[in-house]
């Protein structure tokens, strides 16, 4: 059974994610509440999403800071809800075995479809992606070097964990030197099978936030 508002997912076999950056971070450095637009290839919106955090957790835990966050058609109905727990980054406490970040995805919000898990790795980072059922059915492995300050894009392989098969990828976009260096606004892609269930698809979208808040999301 679909979710209510997925079902324009069926139709496509990946999606583009652009960071919409307010003047005032910028120019302040004031980390703001992150929105982004969830558009096709062609660049025609499809999603909205928009994080709901805590205004001392956003200025003092920086990408740490826990969140949820509503994803929205463009009618402005909610159809994707993500839960991300307040944890230290593996990359600023890298001894933090019980601090792994996750984010649990619900479609529509209170019916879990699935969760995004890090697990522990000194040089390359990993994820595996469960169902409902929290049964692993992929695992996400970045590049050695998750970051975009060596310029070009940062690619995370989205694997089969039943047969270690690539069938996808989340691509964090290169920017451009001067966008790169003095904002943390983000393009993102991801790509999956086309005839993958709309559930697994969603919760994909929700690895991407939680990927672009780990690795990419800078202040100052």
């Amino acid at each position: 059974m679909i979710p209510p508002g997925l079902e324009y997912l069926t139709q496509i076999d990946q999606l583009l994610v652009q960071q919409q950056k307010e003047m005032l971070e910028i120019f302040t450095g004031w980390e703001s509440q992150n929105k982004y637009k969830i558009a096709n290839t062609l660049g025609q919106p499809v999603y909205f999403s928009t994080e709901d955090s805590n205004l001392c957790e956003r200025q003092c835990c920086k990408n740490a800071r826990s969140f949820t966050m509503a994803i929205v058609d463009t009618t402005g109905r909610e159809v994707i809800s993500l839960e991300r727990p307040l944890r230290c980054t593996s990359m600023g406490c890298c001894c933090c075995y019980s601090w792994l970040q996750e984010v649990k995805v619900y479609a529509p919000r209170g019916s879990l479809i699935g969760t995004v898990h890090e697990n522990f790795n000194y040089c390359v980072p990993k994820y595996s992606i469960f169902n409902a059922a929290h049964d692993e059915i992929f695992r996400i492995e970045g590049d050695t070097c998750a970051c975009a300050c060596l310029g070009g894009n940062v690619n995370f392989e989205i694997l089969s964990s039943a047969t270690g098969e690539r069938i996808g990828r989340i691509q964090k976009q290169w920017t451009g030197l001067v966008r790169e260096m003095f904002t943390d606004a983000d393009n993102f892609g991801v790509q999956f099978p086309l005839d993958l269930d709309v559930k697994m698809k969603a919760i994909l979208l929700g690895a991407l936030f939680l990927i672009d808040f780990v690795y990419f999301e800078r202040n100052g």
